[in-house]
């Protein structure tokens, strides 16, 4: 099937569904984006100070509503603005309705006031107000704080990310802008608290109403209103920021060889794909995953059946495998890990490692609530040695970075400790999603606090969630679009997952961790197609095997391991993601355009020609269904080139 005949929504991020950039409007210095009910990209003087601000609806499982929005109105004056709307949030049984009121004036103040009314009781683990603080300019920096009995302290923004809420019973928060400027967020209408979101690699800190120690979820009850307001000042003066050009070129900028090298880039296998992977195991095989990440949960009935089908695909591939093993009992978990060894013997599969984690740490717990019974971590390590002599032992968690900054494993014990990560926990839109890259490095040097010389390994991570720790399942995704908490994201299978993937594990790949395993070969988070129950436009349609454009970043960079890395640098990174490494053919230079617009990009720091290919919309059909022949798609390239949204550039640099 040729890319002409598929939808540009499709290729780009897998869905119909269209991710709408909002209206930008102005009052005095500051500017700010309205988008589906929400304030984003608040600034003043050309700089960020809040993220953004919305009044959210969450449901019990702490997936977020979207809002049907009606009798939008917009008034844009030269003293100001002026936004109303109304906004519903439903489903069987169980709806709540707000107003909502936005007014920015010439001074650069905004008010942003909230009243909801539920038509129905309504289950909710949080409603009402949402403000984000972005990290550039904020993250360690001095913060004042008041308290809704009045008093005040000085304090900052933590650097590393706090485990638990830095921030408590909040009335207002004020931050430096701009050397001389300030701005004053005060919160009305309840009791506020903030928590550090890199915890979930948010590149944010979320102050949000009802404190974390209310009980969750809670019920509104019909007819009773809520109203909340937040409100933004600014006092003293600052200057302009120096603003880019608009449309200037991005420079990437070749350097040196480092002495780091590639690290081993590998496959999460959950048993429901086994089968799946085996079918595929040619395109799984060109791919080379260095290591296979297989799980095993004796909850889902997993046994000497998926232990043989792990051992089918590591010999073929050649790939280490890993075994995860949730830990069920709390009392007789020696015998239960005895009795998975003496399976995977059975099975014939040669395990590099093994990781445990009681069932009990598999769920989020909240600061300060109490920890499901699990057993005692030293003692339940001391039994998987015994149980797996000789092999290496990882601990920590099978779900986020949270509940690993929240419950410190005891590392001395242990070869390597792990995490996962998941970019739509909070928000789902495209922006949220890429934005996420810049929280990555703060967890690893936050881990490396806690965890010593202990390596630290990731994954395996995907735009999909790969189980959601806050609630009792993942959301479904039955109509294909961008949901938090899904685990069928329909990005995975677009340019845009691609993009993300590649920034993904470029930035991961300058930290120092000691391995990381993306999503799976197959199935929702995988990176080769699958028929499944969820919609997948263009590829439901395709009478043979296919591959989602992400599958050509994972092969090139898992053939790649063990290469020395190359310094390379963008010049704006939020835009443009740039990655190097060297092999003993050469070069080869990787760059993303982590935005839904074209961008113009200079290379530099090169001496020979260049040769390469482009991930684009232009190459999709051919990408997709003709692999190989993608792969050899290589021809002369400029320094000089535009990379259209969300492309992936492929390039050899001669010496």
């Amino acid at each position: 099937m040729k890319s002409s005949s598929v939808s540009r929504n499709v290729m780009l991020c897998g869905t119909e569904q269209a991710d709408v950039v909002g209206r930008v409007v102005q009052a005095g210095p500051m500017q700010v984006e309205f988008d589906n009910g929400q304030l984003r990209y608040l600034k003043v003087h050309g700089v960020e100070v809040l993220r953004a601000i919305g009044f959210l609806v969450r449901d019990e499982n702490w997936g977020t509503y979207i809002p049907k929005i009606s009798g939008l109105r917009i008034d844009e004056r030269k003293d100001g603005f002026s936004i109303s709307f109304h906004a519903v949030c439903s489903r069987p049984g169980q709806e709540i309705a707000y107003d909502a009121a936005i007014e920015g004036h010439a001074d650069g103040s905004l008010e942003f006031t909230g009243t909801a009314v539920p038509k129905t009781d309504f289950l909710t683990a949080r409603t009402g107000f949402v403000v984000l603080h972005p990290l550039k300019g904020v993250a360690g920096q001095p913060a004042v704080e008041e308290h809704v009995d009045g008093t005040i302290d000085d304090s900052a923004f933590p650097p590393l990310i706090n485990p638990i809420q830095p921030f408590l019973n909040l009335r207002a928060l004020t931050h430096e802008v701009l050397p001389g400027l300030k701005a004053t967020v005060r919160m009305e209408g309840d009791t506020f608290e903030t928590e550090d979101h890199r915890n979930w690699t948010d590149a944010s800190f979320k102050t949000y109403v009802r404190p974390l120690a209310l009980p969750w979820p809670y019920t509104l009850k019909a007819g009773e209103p809520l109203k909340q307001a937040i409100k933004v000042t600014l006092s003293g003066k600052g200057k302009s920021a120096k603003a880019g050009k608009s449309g200037a070129a991005i420079d990437v900028t070749l350097g040196k060889p480092l002495r780091d090298k590639l690290l081993p880039v590998g496959f999460g296998v959950p048993a429901e794909e086994i089968d799946h992977a085996i079918r595929n195991l040619d395109l799984i095989k060109i791919a080379a995953p260095r290591i296979l990440q297989c799980h095993f949960d004796a909850r889902q009935n997993h046994g000497l059946g998926e232990l043989y089908g792990y051992r089918v695909l590591a010999e073929a591939t050649s790939a280490d495998a890993v075994l995860e093993i949730v830990v069920t009992s709390v009392d007789d978990y020696e015998k239960e890990l005895q009795g998975v060894a003496d399976m995977v013997m059975q099975a014939g599969l040669k395990l590099s490692a093994v990781a445990v984690c009681p069932e009990g740490d598999l769920k989020s717990v909240l600061p300060g609530g109490e920890r499901p019974p699990a057993a005692p971590l030293d003692k339940l390590y001391q039994a998987t040695r015994k149980a797996f002599p000789g092999i290496k032992l990882g601990g920590g968690m099978f779900s986020f970075f949270t509940e690993l900054n929240r419950k410190h494993p005891p590392a001395r014990l242990l070869d390597f400790a792990m995490n996962t990560t998941c970019p739509i926990v909070h928000a789902a839109d495209d922006r949220s999603v890429m934005e996420t890259l810049e929280a990555l490095p703060f967890q690893v040097t936050t881990a490396r606090t806690f965890l010593g010389k202990t390596p630290h390994r990731v994954g395996p991570s995907a735009i999909g969630c790969r189980d959601n720790p806050h609630g009792e399942t993942y959301t479904p995704n039955p109509n294909n679009e961008r949901i938090c908490l899904v685990k069928a994201d329909p990005r995975t299978r677009g340019l845009f997952g691609a993009a993300w993937l590649l920034g993904y594990i470029a930035t991961f790949a300058r930290t120092g961790i000691e391995t990381l395993t993306v999503g799976a070969p197959t199935g929702p988070r995988g990176v080769i197609y699958r028929k499944s129950e969820n919609k997948q436009p263009y590829y439901d349609s395709l009478s043979g095997p296919a591959v989602f454009p992400a599958y050509h970043v994972v092969t090139g960079l898992m053939n790649a391991a063990g290469q020395k890395l190359v310094d390379v640098t963008s010049s704006n990174e939020a835009q443009v993601r740039a990655f190097a490494h060297r092999g003993k053919k050469g070069t080869t230079l990787w760059i993303a355009n982590l935005t839904a617009e074209n961008q113009k990009i200079n290379i530099s720091g090169t001496k020979g020609g260049l040769v390469g290919t482009v991930l684009d919309e232009s190459s999709f059909g051919m990408a997709t269904t003709n692999p190989l022949g993608f792969q050899k798609r290589w021809k002369a390239m400029n320094k000089n080139l535009t990379l259209k949204h969300y492309a992936v550039a492929i390039i050899a640099v001669a010496d």
